[in-house]
């Protein structure tokens, strides 16, 4: 049975089954098998296929929700839920940035309480920095539509742009050091990303509550697993439209 939706996706990327094949990589008859007889791609094919068609992989591909292995995985991947961001043990925000060795990644509007509560979070990075570790860190444009959007969400209006200032000055000794690249973005945010090597918490964004009272999702990554590879997408597409926080929007 053939593949209408991956069929239609790539009709209306302007795609040929040849040029998808030699953007992801792998032979043309292999995409044609995935159009022609539904066969589902392997997890980095389907990544790429999907991020060049510019839609969900489940929508591609539906019957991964049949998939039990992948289904075992991502529950495999699911730690804790916590109900809201008080119940997160406050030891392990500080200990995730203290262990990681590889990436530390950050999206958020502001991340105050995150500035707060690690002591001199600026010196901190730097030293992840020299140490090796790839430090990526995307804030809220204090002067975007977005963060203006959020703090009337919330109830506090120019609240929200404040408190990215106040990040921003935490932060500032660590712009342009070696290993650390921090960005501003005005892209609405749904979640806030706090990725360390193989450990992700994402803080959910619920409509007219700060994200601090709203729920978040503890994940370790497990080969096969979807549910951190799906946050880590999702940072990166933000990253790709950001831009250095120095010179702009900090004002």
């Amino acid at each position: 049975m053939p593949n209408e939706r991956l069929r239609g996706s790539l009709a209306s990327a302007g795609l040929t089954v040849d040029r998808l094949a030699e953007i992801v990589g792998v032979d043309p008859k292999t995409v044609e098998r995935w159009v022609s007889k539904d066969r589902i791609p392997r997890r980095a094919h389907r990544a790429a296929t999907a991020s060049v068609l510019k839609a969900d992989e489940l929508y591609l591909w539906p019957g991964l929700l049949d998939d039990t292995r992948e289904k075992s995985a991502s529950i495999a991947e699911f730690v804790a839920l916590y109900p809201h961001r008080g119940a997160v043990p406050i030891h392990l925000w500080s200990s995730l940035l203290e262990q990681a060795r590889d990436c530390v990644d950050i999206l958020i509007y502001a991340g105050l309480f995150f500035m707060d509560g690690t002591p001199d979070i600026a010196k901190t990075l730097i030293r992840k920095g020299e140490d090796g570790t790839r430090v990526r860190l995307v804030l809220g444009d204090p002067n975007s539509e977005a963060v203006a959007l959020r703090g009337a969400e919330e109830g506090v209006f120019d609240g929200v742009a404040a408190r990215v200032r106040l990040s921003l000055t935490h932060l500032q000794g660590a712009m342009n050091q070696p290993g650390i690249d921090i960005r501003l973005q005005s892209a609405t945010l749904y979640n806030s990303i706090y990725r360390f090597d193989d450990t992700l918490l994402a803080n959910s964004h619920v409509y007219g509550a700060p994200a601090s009272q709203s729920p978040v999702i503890h994940i370790q990554r497990v080969p096969g697993g979807r549910l951190f590879d799906h946050y880590l997408t999702s940072f990166e597409k933000v990253w790709s439209q950001s831009a250095p926080a120095t010179g702009k929007g900090a004002a």
